[in-house]
């Protein structure tokens, strides 16, 4: 798990396809001393599993799943990342709750800078736009923020469309992450907020149910009684007496 705060930026040095799955290795500014094979490593908010590494940098590959819901640019030699590794128990949690599981790409669509502050306008995907609300998470490319506005049902502003959000990023941000390279047409990684999925897929399911057991038959509901009812006697054991 992380939570969507970069510890810095690399770069991918190279990279080479054999039999559908894609090598890279990723060269960190500073690299990581205790980095260990089998670690996870969210690269642009990609989990990935780290499968070698020397004194530079590290290897990671990546399946067609991968590639097919991420921003293929990201993957190409001389590309820039931003890369944290999982959350210890220990750590800070100082995003939000990010899988490093991409649900698929956006798009910039407007970059506006303002006192203090740069502006974006951002497209999701049709499909991701129900869980995007004012002042909820998002995960951009790895980084957690906050949206700003979204358009549509329950949306903050009519202007924008129902797949359209806004995001407010502050001098900070684009100095230490790559979203200081985001350009109108720019391709970013998008993972929506786990607590949204989830909240929808039990209500798909109904809430109010028990939980199933395949092949089993829900047990009927208890009869209800009229209030004032009296309750079933119970007989009463006194101290040092036998149930009879």
């Amino acid at each position: 798990m992380f939570t969507g705060i970069v510890e810095q930026v690399g770069r991918v040095t190279h990279a080479a396809e054999v039999g559908g799955t894609l090598t890279l290795k990723v060269t960190p500014e500073r690299m990581w001393p205790d980095l260990t094979l089998g670690e996870s490593v969210a690269c642009a908010g990609t989990c990935l599993t780290v499968t070698g590494w020397d004194e530079t940098g590290f290897t990671v590959d990546l399946s067609r799943e991968t590639l097919q819901k991420t921003a293929p640019h990201h993957w190409q030699v001389g590309a820039r990342l931003n890369l944290e590794r999982a959350m210890t128990a220990a750590g800070r949690f100082g995003g939000h709750v990010v899988s490093g599981h991409v649900d698929g790409t956006g798009e910039i669509l407007e970059r506006r800078e303002d006192p203090g502050a740069y502006t974006l306008r951002v497209r999701a995907p049709a499909h991701l736009a129900r869980y995007l609300v004012p002042k909820g998470s998002v995960t951009v490319d790895g980084v957690s923020l906050t949206v700003v506005d979204t358009g549509g049902p329950g949306g903050s502003r009519a202007d924008l469309a129902p797949d359209e959000f806004t995001l407010w990023l502050v001098p900070h941000t684009l100095e230490v992450t790559t979203l200081g390279d985001w350009r109108p047409g720019t391709v970013v990684n998008l993972e929506a907020d786990q607590m949204a999925k989830y909240v929808e897929r039990l209500l798909a399911f109904g809430v109010s149910r028990g939980p199933a057991v395949e092949g089993s038959r829900a047990a009927p509901p208890p009869a209800s009684r009229p209030l004032g009812t009296p309750t079933s006697p119970r007989t009463t054991v006194s101290h040092g007496e036998a149930e009879a």
